[in-house]
């Protein structure tokens, strides 16, 4: 099980192949597109680039150690830090910003919300043990089998970790203020989840955001697509842009190999890394489950004459009522009346993004995957910047140069499962054990990687799933040759 077909050139894809490289596999990576990432990747217009897609930047430590697995060196990659994290601002007018520093969010709580101080710092010691316990149970393992996951220790765990509820219930356990609740419990839209339908496993993000910080990527998060792909070439890793794969032929249980713009090339394994139930039709079937996408977003990219210098990199602007707009985009598929919105403006710390004087900015507004004729209401655009305006970005649109709108009718032609902008949606039955796995279908050597299968989405987990695929292969070569499996790469288990 020497050579691998890779489908699709997105971050999984890169970060196993990488891997695998390094254990002397040949890998070959197809890519439908003229160019790697997937979903990280710019807008570039009139000398201004933006991140596309991804712009928080969660778990320095897991993207870091997982890229020095895969031969990347810690300094390659400028990671900064944003301080303050971020502000939401309500319709009221309140503002809350939150901190890493913890004397200052303390500080900063009993200014706003004084009487939630003390459920904020039994949320943040529970969330530290939860997270030790969960990240090793959860996050870095796979579960091929079912049995795998639901052992007694596992069920312990979950019972722990409040899995049983969602994440919106679980804040109303450490905040009283509903405001509050909202801002520990919208991190669930990060992978396209309802608050109140996403397992309260998921509040992890939003502690992790306070542990760890929220971070940027010099140059842009997609600026990492480059040097993967400069990493790839100098592995010998096979890239083919413009390679649309057209069926996965399936013999004796295995795949034999992949067709590819009409030719057929053979490997001895094969890695699906599209958005994984639209990787099902390769296979002459359908999915066997019906599965249910995240959230999509309608995004705004602006390339601006003036620098918000008054703005933060990240900030949060409520609607009246996040209940009643997650009602609408996950409950009644309509466009949202009064909408909750981030806004993205990295220019304020990095130069490199924009001509001398100008900007960049991304608005992202949650709306439903894939139902609406987004060409038939021009007026929620406007909305939008109607809001920014009067909200934090005075004058906003005499100072708009461009602006480039997508949404999900665009992410689904582009492969996104359903117009969904995240995979699948992170509920309950699309979770842990129930989500796709990294060997999730039943021929002997066809794995998967990527936002939709196991632990889930978000760059830095997207990584881990690649190297849960990584190991998958590793540990059938090593059972194919008689020897001992890995417990994860080159180390072997006891």
């Amino acid at each position: 099980m020497n050579r691998i077909g890779m489908i699709g050139g997105g971050v999984g894809a890169m970060v196993a192949a990488l891997l695998l490289a390094r254990k002397g596999y040949e890998i070959t990576i197809f890519e439908k597109s003229y160019k790697l990432g997937g979903r990280l990747s710019f807008v570039e217009r009139d000398g201004c680039r933006i991140d596309e897609g991804p712009t928080i930047v969660l778990l320095p430590d897991m993207i870091r150690g997982i890229l020095a697995e895969a031969g990347v060196a810690k300094e390659e990659l400028e990671l900064v830090l944003c301080d303050p994290l971020y502000t939401i601002h309500y319709q009221d007018g309140t503002t809350y910003t939150k901190y890493t520093d913890m004397e200052r969010q303390l500080q900063e709580l009993a200014r706003v919300f004084p009487g939630d101080v003390t459920g904020f710092q039994r949320f943040m010691q529970d969330m530290r043990v939860r997270f030790t316990t969960g990240k090793p149970a959860f996050l870095e393992r796979s579960f091929l089998q079912k049995r795998d996951f639901f052992t007694y220790e596992n069920v312990k765990t979950l019972i722990r970790l409040r899995a049983y509820q969602s994440t919106r219930k679980m804040m109303a356990h450490y905040f009283q203020d509903e405001r509050l609740q909202d801002a520990y419990a919208l991190q669930t839209l990060y992978i396209g989840g309802n608050p109140g339908d996403t397992p309260a496993i998921y509040s992890l993000v939003s502690f992790s955001e306070h542990e760890y910080g929220i971070w940027y990527v010099k140059g842009g998060y997609a600026s990492l697509v480059e040097l993967l792909r400069r990493k790839l070439e100098e592995s010998g890793v096979r890239i083919m842009c413009n390679a649309a794969v057209t069926r996965v032929p399936i013999e004796n249980g295995k795949a034999a190999g992949l067709e590819v713009n009409g030719a057929f090339h053979p490997f001895d394994a094969v890695l699906l890394n599209g958005d994984y139930p639209t990787m099902l039709p390769l296979f002459g079937e359908e999915a066997k489950k019906s599965y249910t996408p995240s959230s999509g977003c309608v995004l705004l990219y602006l390339g601006l004459d003036r620098l918000y210098e008054e703005a933060q990199v990240h900030q949060f602007f409520m609607g009246r009522s996040m209940e009643e707009h997650m009602k609408q985009v996950f409950q009644t598929k309509e466009v949202p009346a009064d909408p909750s919105f981030y806004v993205f403006h990295p220019s304020l710390i990095d130069e490199t993004l924009a001509p001398p004087g100008k900007s960049v900015m991304y608005t992202l507004v949650p709306v439903p995957s894939g139902e609406i004729d987004w060409s038939a209401h021009p007026e929620f655009i406007e909305q939008i910047l109607d809001s920014m305006e009067q909200r934090g970005f005075p004058d906003l649109r005499r100072h708009i140069e461009w602006m480039q709108v997508k949404t999900p009718q665009e992410a689904q032609r582009e492969g996104m499962f359903g117009g969904g902008s995240f995979g699948i949606a992170p509920i309950l039955f699309q979770s842990g054990a129930f989500r796709p796995q990294a060997k999730p279908l039943p021929y002997e050597n066809v794995y998967a990687a990527g936002a939709s299968v196991h632990p889930g989405g978000g760059i830095p987990i997207v990584m881990q799933g690649a190297k849960l695929a990584a190991e998958a292969i590793l540990q059938s070569r090593m059972r194919q040759k008689g020897e001992e499996p890995l417990d994860s790469i080159g180390v072997r288990l006891s």
